[in-house]
């Protein structure tokens, strides 16, 4: 109540002023009665001298207020003049101030999450890997229990995909600070993520094809970009049919990967970028963790990649626009 108070004094004083000594003086000289409309200009010609000396002492203010960017540490009102203004300034600085706290904490926080992620992962890839040289060396020493030593093989590379989905998820909130642009064999990019991905198309009988040209170039982050197809290829064999039911190919400055299987619903269509969200073909899997095409969309949004997901007539199409990155053909 006070700080209102002090705010409108000025007001309260022509209102004092105006109603209170004007009529006394043109009463005084002349009777108010025949100088109403005098009275009536001398009114407003106080009010316009209050507000016009209003206007320059706040002139800063409604000009800071009009912008349509704030500079940073700018609190709406530069060098504060008037009672209410500088109480305004001083709590935007207080608000800010915490907010800021606040800020360090988290990415202090993050960070720290960050670092016990990626050495937990790390940590059970060492145990991962000796498993894996044991597995080998065991199958052809046994090769009576090979079929089961494929099944353990196999869960070892489940537990290794979702460790590296996992550490991916994890650095991607500094993905802009570990972006590396360079031109790209597009077709050796996809010929790599098919090898690592090997062992899981034998398991689940898929044969994928390939048909991009050897001199298609294009210009991106080869790391972030072979997560991305890496994930998006073993989503079309989790999902996709036996047999040749893959075919990856890239025309018109687009890269399509397209598998034959369950079609996702067009109420999902979107959702399936969400972090954590399955889906029903997720929860019929039981493999889905929510967070591989999450990533998909982060990476390709900050490439510059636009892309577009359908799928209609059993059929799911993933597509990658690089006709906005300088797609050129080697010589």
């Amino acid at each position: 109540m006070k700080l209102f108070l002090r705010d409108q004094l000025s007001f309260i004083i022509l209102y004092f002023i105006t109603f209170i000594s004007l009529p006394i003086i043109i009463h005084h000289l002349d009777g108010i009665e025949n100088h109403y409309p005098y009275f009536i200009f001398l009114s407003l010609t106080l009010l316009t001298i209050l507000l016009f000396f209003r206007y320059v002492r706040r002139k800063k203010m409604y000009t800071n207020m009009e912008k349509k960017k704030i500079d940073h540490g700018d609190f709406l009102i530069h060098q504060p003049t008037a009672p209410i203004e500088k109480a305004y300034a001083a709590k935007l600085r207080e608000i800010q101030s915490f907010l800021l706290s606040k800020e360090h904490e988290y990415k202090d926080s993050l960070q720290e999450q960050q670092i016990m992620i990626s050495q937990a992962v790390h940590q059970m890839k060492t145990p991962l890997s000796v498993i894996h040289l044991l597995i080998q060396s065991n199958q052809s020493k046994e090769p009576s229990l090979f079929l089961e030593w494929q099944k353990v093989k196999t869960e070892c590379n489940k537990l290794n995909f979702s460790l590296n989905q996992l550490l991916t998820y994890s650095r991607s909130t500094k993905l802009l600070a570990d972006l590396k642009i360079e031109p790209i064999p597009l077709k050796n990019l996809v010929q790599e993520v098919i090898n690592d991905l090997k062992d899981y198309f034998i398991e689940k009988e898929v044969y994928p094809r390939s048909a991009i040209e050897e001199n298609i170039l294009i210009f991106s982050d080869r790391k972030w970009l072979k997560v991305v197809i890496y994930q998006l290829l073993s989503n079309a064999v989790k999902y996709g049919e036996t047999g040749p039911s893959v075919l990856i190919q890239y025309e018109d400055g687009q890269l399509f990967i397209r598998n034959r299987g369950e079609t996702i619903s067009e109420s999902e269509i979107n959702r399936v970028f969400e972090l954590f969200y399955t889906g029903t073909q997720g929860r019929k899997k039981g493999e889905a963790t929510g967070i591989g095409l999450y990533l998909v969309n982060k990476i390709l949004s900050t490439l510059n990649h636009p892309y577009k997901l359908t799928s209609t007539n059993n059929e799911t199409t993933f597509a990658i626009d690089f006709s906005g990155s300088i797609v050129t053909a080697a010589e």
